[in-house]
């Protein structure tokens, strides 16, 4: 856990007003750690990926929910895919073969 003045201290343009209404707004999850407020190292994460989209990609700050929530998504489709794609290879190689072969027959929805 990391306490919001060191995550300013390590993160250049980042002041303690963003910080504070990205909390407010829920763009990020402070935890309280001894009486104040503090970030896990994915909740600090994502403090760096904010302000990569702030100051360096300039996206506006009314865009940033529907920006993470699509990254969010993204992420948790990731995820499952991935659990997906284990749960296919522990199967025998009659179930894996059928798939492989439901996949290759599937057209992409741009071909119609």
């Amino acid at each position: 856990m990391r306490n919001l003045e060191e995550i300013i201290s390590l993160v250049p343009d980042l002041n303690r007003e963003d910080l504070d209404r990205w909390i407010e707004d829920a763009l990020i999850e402070a935890e309280q750690e001894a009486g104040a407020p503090a970030l896990s190292e994915m909740q600090f994460a994502r403090v760096r990926l904010i302000c990569s989209l702030r100051f360096d990609m300039d996206v506006e700050e009314e865009t940033l929910p529907v920006v993470l929530d699509l990254l969010d998504q993204l992420h948790d489709t990731r995820a499952r895919l991935y659990t997906l794609s284990q749960a296919v290879m522990a199967q025998d190689e009659t179930v894996k073969g059928a798939v492989l072969q439901a996949l290759s027959q599937r057209k992409p929805r741009n071909e119609g």
